[in-house]
């Protein structure tokens, strides 16, 4: 299964088409990202952009559109219907698929920490990723907006930002968090008085009172007063709830809804439950009777062959290379581990290495979604080490030091593949002995997968050392790689006769 975060920034600019589409090309600079939607309003002066694709590149396409638009972006000169207190006012990660909630807030934080650093952007964390109750709520770190937060962040601790400098500058603070899938849902009504929107979404938000996972505010769009709403949660507090709540406030004033409009994406599931409330259709079962879904499961289930990316390595490109593929062996041996692990837990004929089993079983599913993560991971941080080199707006001694800095970290990644990995052959070595007697060779197999990814992992980060100046780092590294190098080596050979031993072909 293919790891993908979705981020859905949202920049304080929606009338000047050449900013936008400047931010949303530095977002499309990143090659595997993948950019869905590019939604502009010029009434909230606002541009939502929703991209999808790994976790690394989407961390590192998310600081380029960060980057473009601290550049182009003046907040002291910017007004609009919609709250805002920074340039990219907010920059969240949405988990979609093979990733956690964990992960996600792992790369807030890595993202908060770059932004403040390199670009001396001061960074507030939000929802999932908040370091403090009071900072959950977006609202919260967005009070007063810009004008507040300009005069209060160099002399209000309160207001001390969780990376970057506590400095005044004219892009404003940026706000990265994770959150659940958000719905974007506007309801406009047949008036041009913005009161009654604003009396509905009182009566409609759950901070007022009304539904959960429901936040609503009043607005004038176009001479028509429009309900704007933030669904948090729509498997919790469905779009016809809302919808039809929204209808009976209305109509108190005598008023109806006119038209819907959506803000960026929406999940397919729900659109289809709300297919399911209007046309009555109880007992739909969708996996099943909708053909869309039908046949997705079928492609899915068709062939599993990673033709992409072997393509992707077989290609002239210098990424993905050696790295990447020692993450994936690293991924594939534990990828054994946790299968051997599965076809030997809840076996009677076992029942006396369950609780190992479990353990190696929870702990290989990890290190797998760990290792995923590292392909990519890989790649971009040699496409750093590049960048950095061709940066030409730098001087000699700020080039050094960004270089050193890509470099370290172009290291650190297949350090930390070697890491992994070595743990992976730990644990297919471990089921090796315990685990079901008729997967023995897997076992073995991805003892000898993690041993071909420490290897890999280690010359990779041998050719990185060689350019780096802190010598004593890369002593430390030096013996980190000796230790994983020997005891991987040890651990294939114990396997291999234990292999020999139970598969009897000793």
């Amino acid at each position: 299964m293919q790891q993908l975060v979705e981020c859905v920034p949202n920049f304080s600019e929606g009338r000047n088409t050449a900013v936008y589409t400047a931010i949303a090309n530095a977002i499309r600079s990143v090659p595997k990202v993948n950019v869905l939607d590019i939604s502009a309003d010029p009434d909230h002066n606002r541009t939502v952009v929703t991209f999808v694709g790994t976790p690394a590149d989407v961390e590192e396409a998310a600081f380029r559109g960060i980057a473009k638009a601290a550049e182009l972006i003046d907040l002291d000169h910017h007004e609009g219907e919609h709250p805002r207190i920074g340039a990219t006012d907010v920059c969240p990660f949405i988990p979609i698929q093979g990733v956690t909630i964990t992960d996600c807030v792992e790369m807030a934080n890595r993202l908060g920490e770059r932004v403040g650093q390199e670009l001396g952007v001061a960074v507030y964390l939000y929802g999932d990723a908040a370091k403090s109750p009071e900072r959950k709520k977006l609202s919260a770190i967005r009070k007063g907006e810009y004008e507040l937060w300009k005069s209060e962040v160099e002399t209000n601790p309160a207001r001390k930002p969780d990376y970057g400098p506590a400095k005044a500058k004219s892009c404003g603070p940026t706000v990265i968090g994770v959150r659940p899938f958000l719905i974007a849902y506007n309801l406009y009504l047949n008036s041009h008085n913005v009161e009654f929107a604003d009396k509905i979404s009182r009566a409609i938000r759950f901070s007022s009172g009304g539904l959960r996972f429901v936040q609503a505010k009043g607005f004038l769009v176009d001479g028509q007063a429009q309900v704007s709403m933030n669904l948090t949660n729509f498997e919790k507090t469905a779009i016809p709830q809302v919808q039809e709540m929204v209808r009976r406030e209305a109509a108190q004033y005598g008023l109806m809804i006119t038209k819907a409009e959506l803000v960026g994406m929406i999940p397919q599931k729900a659109l289809m439950e709300s297919a399911k409330y209007y046309l009555q259709l109880d007992g739909l079962v969708m996996e099943e009777q909708v053909l869309e879904y039908r046949l997705q499961e079928a492609e899915d289930e068709a062939d599993s062959t990673p033709y992409a990316f072997l393509e992707a390595v077989a290609s002239k490109q210098p990424t993905p290379g050696g790295g990447s593929v020692a993450a994936l062996a690293g991924a594939l041996a534990a990828s054994l581990a946790q299968m051997v692990a599965g076809l030997t837990a809840n076996r009677k004929k076992y029942a006396d290495v369950q609780e190992d089993v479990t353990e190696v079983l929870n702990e290989a599913t990890t290190l797998r979604e760990k290792l995923t993560l590292a392909i990519a991971e890989d790649a971009a941080a040699f496409d750093a080490v590049m960048a950095a080199f061709r940066n030409k707006e730098l001087s000699a001694s700020e080039k050094e030091a960004q270089v050193q800095k890509a470099t370290i970290g172009a290291a650190e990644v297949p350090l930390r593949v070697a890491q992994l990995s070595h743990r992976a052959a730990q644990l297919a070595a471990k089921v090796a002995k315990i685990g079901n007697i008729n997967a023995v060779t897997d076992a073995t197999a991805g003892v000898l997968l993690a041993q071909a990814a420490v290897e890999t992992a280690v010359l990779n980060v041998k050719i990185n050392a060689t350019s780096v100046k802190n010598k004593a780092l890369v002593a430390n590294w030096q013996q980190e790689m000796t230790t994983l190098t020997q005891e991987t080596a040890v651990l294939v050979q114990e396997t291999k006769a234990v292999a020999a031993e139970r598969g009897g072909f000793a």
